[in-house]
């Protein structure tokens, strides 16, 4: 038998993070595109993203047949979160389009399931790429990231809302995230943290 879960954050009603979630304000747009593969997933960023930022939607799915309306939202420039040789750091797109606010579609899921996004929404290949600075770290403790500077959805958020909005700072999406992490090594407990996922000491 499941247990009760929060119908705002999906997390057990004894883990619920609600509490955690700032409400945060931008000029930038964000809509997330998230996999159906990562809905039911522990550590789902996506959706404490979503929930944290007033001005962001968080739409499921792999074909998603009203994009062109969730596109065209006036006086926004759309981008990309993606890599690709085409892509331009997001500081220097932002610059070139200067005080006009941007729509930034972020793709969710592994980076498989991201690229099938692509191939499925032809609309989101043919968007410009931005891709954040080189050598992020990623606070993703429970996950090893498939390539240097991988970050989850909520870091990539956060790391690029640093950008468009400075000085503003986003860091308070992080507290659910980091408390959703903290639990779930929590549960496994320390010495299986260290053995899979840690130094081994």
């Amino acid at each position: 038998m499941s247990r009760p879960q929060c119908p705002r954050c999906s997390r057990p009603i004894e883990y619920c993070l609600c509490a955690l979630i700032p409400q945060l304000r931008s000029r930038t747009r964000l809509l997330i595109l998230q996999h159906p593969s990562e809905v039911k997933h522990a550590l789902n960023t996506a959706r404490l993203a979503a929930l944290g930022l007033s001005n962001a939607e968080l739409r499921v799915g792999e074909v998603f047949e009203d994009l062109p309306e969730l596109l065209a939202q006036p006086g926004y420039q759309v981008c990309l979160l993606f890599p690709g040789e085409d892509a331009q750091s997001l500081a220097q797109y932002a610059e070139q389009v200067g005080e006009q606010p941007l729509l930034l579609v972020v793709p969710d899921g592994t980076w498989r399931k991201a690229r099938k996004l692509l191939h499925c929404n032809p609309l989101l290949a043919a968007l410009p790429r931005v891709t954040l600075a080189p050598g992020l770290q990623s606070r993703y403790r429970l996950r090893k990231a498939p390539m240097s500077g991988a970050l989850s959805t909520i870091e990539a958020v956060v790391s690029a809302l640093d950008i468009l909005e400075a000085p503003a700072r986003f860091d308070a999406l992080l507290k659910p995230f980091e408390a959703l992490i903290d639990g779930q090594i929590k549960a496994m407990g320390e010495q299986t943290y260290r053995r899979n996922h840690g130094d081994g000491a």
